[in-house]
């Protein structure tokens, strides 16, 4: 039961202090969940975010139904998602209830004008940090991210098929790829 509020408390924290859905969320959860209660490792907290991040669904709920289930069974993805989704809930309801036509106060416009920058850091400290974790660096994994970004932002691709291109070519191509990377890098050495 302990570890089951524990998840609930992580999760409520996470989800009352995150602006911009769920990828402002990453670098919270990353750090709660990977760095202070070591439920996960860096690598694993990425194959965690790409699988949830190619599942229907919010990617905050996804995120917190794997970290909920890895950490306690169904129970803990029960409280997880119940933790993420409380804060929200509780102040949609207080909006609704103390304000209406919140967004054309100015002073609220201004918090949003404030927010959204560091909303656009939060994301991008993801991006980093998972790009880090998915050693973009090694075997022309770069290459992969380029082509998926430029696939997306510049031919309009569908991210479903980018996801779907890059497990085949992990499937098919990049055990290939890696093998002869390294037979090259042994073959330098040798010299």
């Amino acid at each position: 039961m302990k570890r089951l509020l524990e998840i609930f408390g992580i999760f409520f924290k996470i989800g009352l202090f995150t602006i911009g859905g769920g990828y402002a969320m990453l670098p919270i959860i990353q750090k709660e969940v990977v760095e202070s209660k070591g439920w996960m490792t860096d690598e694993e907290f990425l194959d965690a975010i790409s699988l949830t991040n190619s599942l229907p669904g919010p990617l905050a709920t996804n995120s917190a139904t794997f970290v909920g289930y890895r950490v306690a069974r169904v129970p803990g993805a029960v409280v997880a998602v119940l933790g993420a989704a409380t804060p929200s809930v509780i102040i949609i309801l207080l909006i609704a209830m103390v304000f209406t036509n919140i967004i054309d106060y100015p002073v609220v416009q201004n918090a949003f004008n404030g927010v959204r920058p560091a909303v656009v850091a939060l994301i991008l400290y993801a991006v980093v940090k998972l790009a880090k974790s998915a050693k973009v660096g090694e075997y022309f994994n770069w290459l992969v991210a380029l082509a998926g970004f430029a696939a997306i932002a510049v031919f309009g691709l569908h991210p479903i098929v980018v996801v779907v291109c890059a497990a085949l070519y992990g499937i098919f191509i990049r055990n290939s790829v890696v093998k002869a990377v390294d037979a090259g890098k042994a073959k330098k050495e040798g010299k």
